[in-house]
């Protein structure tokens, strides 16, 4: 579990990373939902390692952050569809 949050985790950072030097800006939210689906992955295992009793006062705060991330890129490619068709 903790090698996939990582990847997950790891990824969202490379996939807005490269959103910054997008081509385009279809390509920058194509990358930005790329990284919402990694973030909502790592907020899942983050979920899941908050199940567990020795974890969850650990890992309660990451699970908060984790949720407001998700909400932060979901408005991030709300945003960038809409400006695509306008």
């Amino acid at each position: 579990m903790a090698s996939q949050l990582f990847a997950a985790g790891s990824a969202i950072g490379a996939m807005l990373e490269e959103a910054e030097v997008a081509l385009s800006r279809r390509d920058m939210a194509a990358k930005h939902v790329v990284a919402l689906r990694e973030a909502r992955e790592a907020w899942y295992w983050l979920r899941l390692y908050a199940t567990r009793p020795d974890f969850s006062a650990l890992v309660a705060p990451l699970v908060s952050e984790s949720s407001e991330f998700v909400a932060m890129l979901t408005a991030s490619v709300r945003r960038l569809r809409r400006s695509e068709g306008g």
